[in-house]
């Protein structure tokens, strides 16, 4: 039907040998449409649909594999397999026949099974034209109301393909917005997450806030909101043509567990409300983890302070200090700012901040990266005073003068700690 079979769907690609499958299986969703595609991913997962013991099979496979087992659904009868490299999904099929199955997905591009062991694709919802033409379609309406977390996905994954949404599918998202708020704040956030992660996402974003999915998360999300995170596109680029060192980072993630990056707290922060507390609240009703909230308030807080024309040396320090890994954040939020304002003339703001990045990404400066000269302990000996507050400001204030250059060594911090004591 469709040319030679691509590599996903090659048995020998996968970590397990087809002789574990019965006959008939299919293979389904999202590994046979990008396999369709020739997008090739590092990581495999895949979803088989087998007509009954689907969970037996799966158990089977993973014994003999020595792989982990995760009964997904019961009742429904879905397991996993994790592989080092890949997880397999085995779902017992719904309805009486493989086509009543595929009639139940979301969009007819994730609606093509392939048999392994015929060679064939069953594509009873034309999937496959869709594909060659890039086009998200629904399934049915039905189908959408059934999990309404699917209207969201459509973004997600015209986004993450490059398709576009067909018109009557979009009507239908349309009228069903209200819908969205059935769904659990974190699998939304998921979904969010993706698509704030990629400036081929802000488009879909945009248009997922036009077509109402956006505002009943975020409640303080504006028209500007959704024009600031087209702006994060245009700073980060900026900002990586400039210094590919803070390009990088912005790139990467928060923290391991974590799954979003410094380029995507930049955004989030474009769509809450403004007031790092209330937007606390809000982040909170979303499920945002503490690193994620604390990094976008820090962010909100701490942009305009970027801003000050002629910081001493002393406000910079605190700045840095406060600032933290949050940096790459907040020099975005305070670009995204200024070219809302300036129209895009994003390079008169770069010359503001390149002092304080060029600070920021050299590692021997002592105002962004202050090392310590002498310890609170040794202070706290050498001066005879007992554990206190007063310890951690005279630490401060010798890191501080230590980068204005007024102090370089132990023994010149313990003077001048005398000195603050003694004053």
């Amino acid at each position: 039907m469709h040319g030679s079979v691509p590599s996903t769907l090659a048995p020998e690609n996968w970590p397990f040998r087809l002789e574990w499958l019965p006959q008939p299986a299919y293979m389904v969703g999202g590994a046979v449409r990008d396999a369709i595609l020739g997008r090739t991913r590092e990581y495999l997962d895949l979803d088989f649909v087998i007509p009954s013991d689907a969970v037996k099979v799966a158990r089977a496979i993973a014994r003999h594999y020595k792989a982990g087992f995760v009964l997904l659904d019961p009742e429904r009868k879905i397991a996993r397999v994790v592989f080092p490299h890949a997880t397999a999904d085995f779902a017992q099929q719904e309805g009486d026949s493989l086509e009543t199955d595929l009639h139940r997905r979301d969009f007819t591009v994730n609606a093509i099974a392939y048999n392994p062991h015929t060679q064939e694709f069953i594509d009873p919802l034309q999937g496959y034209a869709d594909i060659e033409q890039r086009l998200l379609r629904m399934v049915s309406l039905a189908n959408l109301e059934d999990d309404p977390l699917r209207l969201m996905r459509a973004y997600r994954q015209a986004a993450q393909l490059g398709f576009t949404i067909e018109p009557v599918t979009q009507t239908a998202i349309r009228s069903l917005a209200s819908h969205i708020t059935k769904v659990a704040a974190e699998r939304v956030r998921v979904e969010i997450g993706y698509l704030l992660a990629s400036p081929q996402g802000t488009l879909w974003m945009v248009s997922a806030g036009k077509d109402g999915l956006i505002a009943p998360f975020f409640k303080n999300a504006t028209i500007e909101s959704f024009k600031k995170l087209a702006a994060v596109d245009i700073a980060v680029t900026l900002l990586t043509e400039n210094w590919p060192q803070l390009g990088v980072e912005l790139e990467q993630y928060v923290r391991d567990t974590v799954k979003i990056t410094w380029l995507g707290i930049a955004k989030l922060a474009c769509l809450v409300h403004p007031n790092p507390e209330v937007a606390e609240t809000e982040l909170q009703e979303l499920t945002y983890s503490r690193a994620e909230i604390r990094a976008v308030t820090t962010a909100l807080r701490l942009f305009p302070q970027l801003k000050l024309a002629n910081m001493s040396l002393r406000e910079q320090y605190f700045l840095f200090q406060e600032a933290g890994i949050v940096f790459g954040a907040i020099v975005m939020l305070a670009l995204v700012d200024d070219t809302l304002v300036e129209a895009m003339s994003g390079n008169k703001s770069l010359r503001v901040y390149a002092p304080l990045i060029r600070r920021y990404l050299n590692p021997d400066d002592l105002v962004a990266h202050p090392t310590q000269l002498v310890s609170g302990k040794e202070l706290m000996i050498a001066l005879n005073i007992p554990a206190s507050p007063l310890v951690g400001e005279l630490l401060t204030e010798i890191a501080v003068a230590q980068a204005e250059g007024k102090i370089s060594t132990p023994a010149e911090a313990t003077e001048f700690a005398r000195q603050l004591v003694e004053g």
